[in-house]
């Protein structure tokens, strides 16, 4: 990573100490700092994010939630004035180090966005794109993939019978279930939600949060999201971030009922945010 400027003095609340059972994390921040030009948008981020776990990233706009879950894999870098240091370990792995492949990290490391963008094809053409880029051409394999993947997605049974059909005439919430199929075609580790379901009616949003319970089985995933009750709902921990800073990373249930810091309080019962 490239040199940074002196970064300011920060203090974190972060209580989290995981169970014995439960230690294995997917990746590792230590004293993350990120900058936009000489603009610092990230301060000594220092946070484990657990395996088969549902991580909430919360926190005001411009917090700094999207630019940290877009480091993780890498996203941020596609901007050409960022600056970073400290370290960023996924599976003990640096994955700023020259020997990481970013290619190799964003096959592990899958990504759904805010607005649902499948591609101007097919529902079918959709998921197979990640896999064909792989060099996989087989049919056979491909319709398995295709069937297993709306299958994780709890879409298989909406959209079976029509796998040819423009993907563009899909509701809002079943095209964010084929971009979640999409990302699952390529056998992630790990899933990053940037508020997933903040464009989607509350129907919608209920299946997404459901599907994501299910999921956290076989993927570790972190969501960014804006809204308290989901993260409740959805979450094992939650990192709220203010100003770039994680001010307070702990168990969901321990954060939301008895939170260590006042401006976590008061963000979390609405006095500001």
């Amino acid at each position: 990573m490239t040199n940074a400027p002196e970064n300011k003095q920060v203090t974190i609340t972060n209580t989290i100490e995981p169970d014995k059972e439960d230690k294995k994390t997917i990746y590792s921040i230590d004293n993350f700092n990120l900058w936009y030009g000489d603009n610092q948008a990230l301060y000594d981020v220092q946070l484990d994010i657990p395996v088969n776990k549902v991580t909430a990233i919360i926190g005001p706009s411009g917090c700094g939630k999207s630019t940290f879950i877009k480091s993780l894999n890498r996203l941020v870098e596609l901007v050409p004035s960022v600056k970073m240091s400290g370290s960023i370990k996924y599976n003990d792995k640096e994955i700023f180090s020259p020997k990481f492949k970013v290619e190799d990290l964003r096959t592990s490391v899958g990504m759904v966005f805010q607005n649902p963008n499948p591609f101007p094809k097919s529902i079918y053409e959709n998921v197979v794109y990640g896999p064909k880029t792989h060099g996989i051409k087989k049919k056979k394999i491909l319709d398995e993939i295709v069937e297993k993947s709306l299958k994780e997605a709890a879409l298989w049974d909406e959209v079976k019978d029509r796998l040819n059909e423009n993907a563009f005439g899909l509701s809002g919430g079943q095209q964010q279930r084929l971009c979640i199929a999409r990302c699952l075609a390529i056998e992630p580790e790990v899933i990053l939600m940037d508020e997933p379901t903040s464009a989607l009616d509350p129907i919608s949003t209920t299946r997404i949060e459901e599907l994501v319970q299910e999921l956290k089985k076989d993927y570790s995933i972190a969501i960014v999201t804006h809204n308290m009750q989901q993260a409740a709902r959805i979450s094992d921990r939650t990192a709220f971030f203010l100003n770039g800073e994680v001010i307070e990373y702990n168990d969901t249930d321990k954060l939301f009922s008895n939170p260590d810091d006042k401006r976590t309080e008061d963000y979390i019962t609405g006095r500001f945010g």
